[in-house]
């Protein structure tokens, strides 16, 4: 029996729609993108994560490559199998001899349908996993900075992802109100390639409208410290020939106005439907702003100014989910609201 319990292993993942992450032994393992490349003519597999995202956008016709989640569920069950099959195995570089059966929790996001779970589940299964326990994404990144979710207080989280946007209140080891927004860090890569298109006439790809969300994005059009003008090389429409053109972050807040107004919408939507005895608790102690959307320049403020209410930006963003799974992983005899 022990023997069997050796080859056991406990992993936390985090498998987002932009990028996986492995947790084992609190310690990060894996922190890729969430992408693989296929040979189209064998099915195999050429390569996951970072390996694969430098051939996207570059690939020839025998190679394909797929990011198989959209919106934070999976959209694609053979490709999400192969990846995490692959991810798994840049987890266990190093080790040899036989393979170990994992005991898995992975975070979903919390408007996840019984069928999305399913997906998960198998995938996890084929994978190598013996047992899986589901958290939901909110309820991870409380746990994940540090806030007691089984208090009967009630605390108020945005995890604003890549493919999904998520808005709960949370108390008593549960959600009791959230909203989910399919507006998040793809949707303003989208916004900020159609921007260029419409007003510089250049066209450039995801990965480019990513470096200039990182290095001028905002959403004021005011800053104390305001990030210098980007330089942006694309493709000219009229010429078709390579062309520069300089971006400032107040371009970046005007292009990006609308899908932060969905998401204003619903941070709105859901203190109406929270319960008094959690409002004045959420009046206390603010919102909490996680995931790669957190990082956005001047988002604290904005929301700030619209619900009246603290805001914080929590410190590491990016990885208060993983680590909140990781806390659930070493915690899973106690934390009841942990699915199977």
């Amino acid at each position: 029996m022990g023997f069997f319990n050796f080859l056991t292993q406990g992993i936390a993942i985090d498998i987002g729609t932009a990028n996986f992450l492995v947790l084992k032994e609190g310690k990060v393992v894996v922190d890729e993108p969430s992408i693989i490349a296929f040979n189209r003519t064998t099915g195999e597999v050429i390569a996951v994560g970072h390996k694969a995202e430098q051939m996207e956008g570059k690939e020839h016709e025998n190679i394909r490559t797929i990011r198989p989640l959209k919106n934070g569920v999976i959209a694609d069950f053979h490709a999400a199998e192969h990846m995490i099959k692959g991810m798994l195995k840049l987890a266990n570089t190093g080790r040899r001899g036989m393979s170990p059966s994992y005991r898995m929790v992975v975070c979903v996001p919390a408007g996840i349908t019984e069928v999305e779970k399913r997906a998960i589940r198998d995938s996890a299964v084929i994978a190598g996993a013996k047992e899986v326990f589901l958290i939901h994404e909110p309820v991870a990144a409380a746990i994940g900075i540090g806030l007691d979710v089984q208090e009967p207080t009630g605390h108020m989280l945005i995890d604003i992802g890549s493919g999904i946007t998520e808005i709960a209140v949370i108390a008593l080891s549960g959600i009791v109100c959230d909203q989910s927004v399919r507006v998040a860090g793809d949707t303003f890569d989208e916004d900020i390639i159609q921007f260029m298109r419409k007003e510089h006439n250049i066209l450039i790809g995801q990965s480019t409208a990513e470096k200039i969300k990182i290095e001028v994005g905002a959403v004021v059009d005011s800053l104390p410290d305001a990030p210098e003008p980007y330089a942006v090389k694309g493709r000219d429409l009229m010429t078709g020939l390579p062309k520069q053109v300089t971006v400032t972050y107040q371009d970046v807040a005007f292009c990006l106005d609308k899908s932060i107004t969905k998401i204003e919408d619903a941070i709105l939507l859901t203190l109406e439907l929270t319960p008094p005895e959690l409002s004045s608790d959420i009046h206390q102690s603010g919102i909490y702003l996680t995931g790669g959307g957190a990082l956005l320049r001047g988002l604290d403020l904005r929301i700030a100014r619209k619900t009246k209410l603290p805001v914080h930006v929590v410190d590491g963003p990016l990885l208060a989910v993983i680590k909140g799974t990781g806390i659930a992983l070493n915690n899973i005899n106690n934390f009841k609201f942990l699915m199977r």
